[in-house]
């Protein structure tokens, strides 16, 4: 039996797939100009963590994220990013 993909809420194989492809297209150049831009950017932290916490990390952004929704629909209004 063969076992079904799942995917995180709001992607499906074709946004998996677009992805894929735009990596997959991208010269070094391009990764390494992307890489910067985001290490620029002033409303996110780039940080070094020991991977046995990344399951950790990753579960507590998601929980902070659907607090973040909750309130936000509550209140009636939108969720800034």
């Amino acid at each position: 039996m063969k076992k079904q993909n799942q995917f995180p809420k709001g992607w499906n194989e074709a946004r998996v797939q677009a992805v894929l492809e735009h990596y997959e297209a991208q010269t070094e150049a391009e990764a390494v100009a992307e890489d910067e831009a985001a290490f620029r950017r002033r409303d996110q932290a780039v940080m070094v963590v020991p991977k046995r916490l990344v399951p950790t990390i990753t579960k507590l952004i998601t929980r902070q994220e659907n607090d973040g929704s909750r309130t936000a629909q509550r209140s009636g209004g939108q969720k800034s990013r």
